[in-house]
């Protein structure tokens, strides 16, 4: 009880104990911030930290709040084409024909619940992506120092921070100092100190020098924290906040499905109500003028195309999370398909991000390959000597990837080496970026030494007795093969001198050891894949921090620079005109010592110029180019929270081949798209064409189809091979024609000609043809009575299902032609979508049921057929396909002959 009472009497008035750990200010006094986080040198119990997470949540950034099951579901239901039929639905009840009315709203079900269903797959697939990143941070509970997921940190908790770490949260420190990271945040490059110490007055939160932040990284030293803000509450969770208060507007092809929703709607109510007051005039009666108007709203609609292009985008997200690429949003896979400018990160994207010595130089013997065997013994010593690397729990080397490859070189049996480095070390004085220079001081004989590493100039300008002209001469030999060059020099102290107080005191006097070439190899797979890029008519640059000669050997070694390659040393100084006559010419640029707002500068100036842009990043401040890109691609490994909450794609492997597999998937779903809505409205014309010659003969002729027989072909037969169209593998020479202009709309003319004047017109004259085939061979004559009960009526039920069966089997040839734009199916094969023959095997099958099965019969108004109207039908497949395979010789031909105006070779 008096525990209570001594932390209770402190606390600000008015606030619950919880609140008071909320609104805790980290600029307090340090006894009086512990006192409002109630911890202490024990930390937190592990009660008391359940409890405070099931109170403040999990310490993680959060993401976008998802759309309500309601407002996706109505989103669903008021589509123009949901609309559409929703007006065929209330026809049907009001004409007296309650079983066509629930079976269309059935279909207006069905499209929503499997629309619903395809989204929810691939959201599924984001929220997997944390399976690829687990994390953990060191805390002290209940007075023992543990490792806890990083998502388990609560307000109060005690954590120990070393050289190397992620910081997990928002936390002030206790003790200790460390050296950190903050770039993730502010986008300055330059370590920053951080000491526990009083706060000082008039600076803002993230100067504040005792204080260190969620998501940056620990470069020196080691420290204890106190954790006072996690989650969404951190100035990282602030960010992601912020980045995602823009909402994103529409992809390419959810704008133009829409569109083409509204036309095909209007076009079907306009057609409806003409032919509706057509009907009237020559005398139809109501019921008749009623069904006739159902039949071409009906027709009219694509029932299948919204589920089938949610399927056709899922599956193309599914196989890209297979291929190492995440992606967020279902639309964002056929935006890939249009990208034509990709941005792309060097160091870990082009690069493996595994620093090796390369090459070395020394005043006396010169140049030379590092090539397996260690340099001479003085420089090795001292590439070692002034390290801080070290081996963790688990045998790990920690540390920076330059200082890790300096060790490495220095020769075999690594583990002793740094353990005697140890020993002798009597001062350090770590890395300063703004002298770009580090240095040691270590026990060498019966006296000190002191070693000393850095920039070339940095340490040149400290030696003595040495050629600057020569010495740099080779640094930029080095630099122009993609080295990244650090000098090496020692100091002997005088026998008994004990280490330099200061460290301007050490160095000072250097002789120059030797200077030292470290290569980031690229990854042998993105030449290939900047190959495939330039085949494809994609322009890529790279926007990094390293130097420019160093990004343009990197780029030369992949390939990039095609015509030829431009450096922008110095990126954050280019101005807007420079920049726009830069994007606008034909080399491809390295951006050097870019900065996160060069990123946003590049994205804002190439969607000025109409370009699709693909914009890599991996921190907080990345964000907002990311967001700012049509795609924004994270990093899954090296990557902050904010940047893939920023992106539209995430990269599992932080490969930049994987970005061109992205394209090429994007690239094939987008064809795979406009294969099935041309397979779905080039059967528009022969569904609608009976009830024109219905209508415009007055009823003289029987109605050739009737509206529920639409629906089994649209829902039952149409639906699998459509579906199939989705799968398709890529059409030859798809990654070797330019992107297409983000103008181009998934429904074009040419298509809509293809699809109605080749494909459709063919099949309405096939399938009307059997149709009067079948009548006129039973000794029907226009007018005669066909109803139930007419001498003629059995005759009419086997031409309408021979109408039905007709469409059938020319959806089978339609499907077939609908496999390729260019390319013959001689060279696609025949065989290469086994699903695609499955879903025509499943129609055919379904198809006969409905047509022979009594139960089938009777709903659907189907009849047996006499083989000889069946020999008749299973040509028809092959009709439309030649007729189809005919066109696309033609063009072809006409592609490659040539123009006779053109002047000889």
């Amino acid at each position: 009880m008096r525990h209570h009472q001594e932390d209770t009497r402190d606390r600000r008035p008015g606030l619950t104990a919880d609140e008071a750990v909320a609104t805790a200010d980290p600029r307090d006094p340090l006894p009086r911030l512990r006192e409002e986080l109630r911890t202490g040198d024990r930390g937190l119990s592990e009660r008391e930290a359940a409890r405070r997470l099931a109170v403040y949540g999990p310490n993680q950034v959060r993401r976008r709040e998802r759309r309500s099951l309601a407002r996706l579901v109505s989103a669903q239901l008021l589509h123009p084409l949901a609309l559409l039929l929703w007006g065929a639905g209330l026809l049907a009840f009001a004409a007296g024909m309650p079983v066509l009315g629930w079976a269309i709203l059935a279909v207006i079900l069905v499209n929503a619940v499997f629309a619903l269903l395809q989204e929810h797959q691939a959201e599924r697939a984001v929220e997997a992506l944390a399976a690829y990143l687990p994390e953990k941070a060191h805390v002290v509970r209940d007075g023992t120092a543990r490792a806890v997921e990083v998502t388990g940190l609560v307000p109060g908790d005690l954590i120990v921070l070393e050289e190397g770490d992620k910081v997990p949260a928002d936390a002030r420190l206790t003790d200790g100092a460390m050296e950190l990271d903050l770039s993730m945040l502010t986008g300055e490059s330059a370590p920053v100190d951080r000491v526990a110490a009083p706060a000082e007055q008039g600076v803002a939160l993230l100067q504040e020098p005792n204080l260190v932040f969620s998501g940056t990284t620990c470069t020196g030293g080691q420290a204890r924290a106190v954790v006072f803000a996690t989650g969404g509450h951190t100035e990282l969770g602030r960010i992601a906040a912020l980045s995602q208060r823009a909402p994103r507007g529409q992809s390419p092809l959810e704008a133009q499905v829409k569109k083409v929703a509204w036309l095909i709607a209007a076009v079907a109510v306009g057609m409806g109500v003409v032919f509706l007051l057509i009907g009237a005039l020559v005398g139809l009666p109501l019921t008749d003028a009623l069904m006739f108007a159902i039949g071409l709203l009906v027709a009219n609609v694509p029932e299948g195309l919204l589920p089938t292009i949610t399927l056709a985008l899922a599956v193309g997200v599914r196989v890209l999370a297979r291929q190492g690429a995440v992606v967020k949003r279902l639309s964002a896979v056929e935006t890939l398909g249009s990208t034509d400018v990709i941005c792309t990160d060097k160091t870990g994207t082009l690069t493996r991000n595994r620093m090796r010595l390369q090459a070395y130089w020394t005043p006396d013997g010169g140049a030379a390959a590092a090539s397996g065997e260690p340099p001479p013994a003085e420089l090795t010593r001292a590439m070692t000597e002034c390290t801080t690397v070290s081996y963790d729990e688990a045998g790990d080397l920690r540390g920076d990837p330059t200082e890790i490859a300096l060790a490495m070189g220095g020769g075999s049996d690594l583990p002793a080496r740094l353990a005697a480095r140890d020993d002798r070390r009597r001062a350090a004085f770590r890395f300063d970026v703004r002298l770009r220079l580090m240095s040691t001081v270590a026990q060498r004989d019966d006296h000190l030494a002191v070693y000393a590493k850095g920039a070339p100039e940095a340490v040149l300008g400290r030696c003595s007795g040495v050629d600057r002209q020569a010495v740099m001469g080779v640094v930029d030999e080095f630099a122009r093969r993609g080295l990244r060059v650090l000098a090496v020099a020692d100091r002997d102290l005088p026998p008994g001198a004990g280490p330099p107080g200061r460290r301007v005191d050490a160095e000072t006097g250097l002789r120059l050891l030797g200077l030292v070439g470290l290569y980031d190899p690229p990854r042998p797979e993105v030449a290939d894949a900047v190959r495939r890029c330039h085949d494809a008519g994609l322009r890529v640059h790279i926007v990094t921090g390293d130097n420019g000669a160093t990004a343009a050997a990197v780029a030369a070694e992949v390939g990039i620079g095609v015509p030829r390659l431009h450096v922008v040393a110095e990126a954050e100084k280019i101005h807007d005109p420079e920049l726009d006559e830069l994007l606008t010419g034909d080399a491809e640029i390295v951006f050097a010592r870019s900065s996160p707002e060069t990123k946003l500068k590049v994205a804002d100036a190439l969607r000025a110029h109409g370009r699709i842009v693909a914009m890599t990043g991996d921190g907080a401040n990345d964000a907002p180019a990311l967001h700012q890109a049509h795609i924004g691609v994270a990093m899954g490994r090296s990557g902050t929270d904010v940047a893939r909450e920023a992106s539209t794609m995430v990269l599992t492997d932080d490969n930049f081949a994987t970005i061109v597999t992205a394209v090429e998937s994007g690239r094939r779903v987008y064809d795979n798209v406009r294969k099935f809505i041309l397979y779905i409205f080039a059967h528009a014309v022969p569904e609608i064409v009976p009830f024109l010659v219905f209508a415009l003969s007055g009823g003289l002729v029987p109605l050739p189809l009737t509206v529920l027989q639409i629906l089994a072909i649209d829902l039952g037969t149409e639906t699998l091979p459509a579906l199939a169209l989705g799968r398709e593998p890529a059409e030859p020479g798809i990654m070797s024609r330019p992107p297409r202009p983000s103008s181009q709309g998934v429904i074009s003319r040419d298509m809509l000609i293809r699809a109605w004047g080749y494909l459709g017109l063919v099949s309405a004259v096939l399938v009307m043809s059997v149709f009067f085939y079948v009548l006129w061979r039973a000794g029907w004559r226009p007018g005669d009575p066909t109803g139930d009960g007419a001498a003629l009526h059995h005759a009419y039920l086997t031409a309408t299902t021979a109408t039905f069966a007709g469409l059938v089997t020319c959806q089978i040839g339609t499907a077939m032609a609908a496999r390729t734009d260019h390319a013959s199916l001689r060279q696609v094969g025949l065989a290469t979508n086994p699903l695609l023959l499955a879903g025509i095997a499943f129609e055919v099958l379904f198809a006969a049921a409905l047509i022979y099965l009594p139960l089938f019969q009777r709903l659907f108004g189907t009849a047996a057929l006499p083989p000889d109207v069946l020999a008749i039908i299973a040509v028809f497949p092959v009709i439309v396909w030649s007729a189809d395979e005919f066109r696309r010789y033609r063009r072809r031909a006409r592609a490659v002959m040539p123009d006779p105006s053109a002047p000889p070779p």
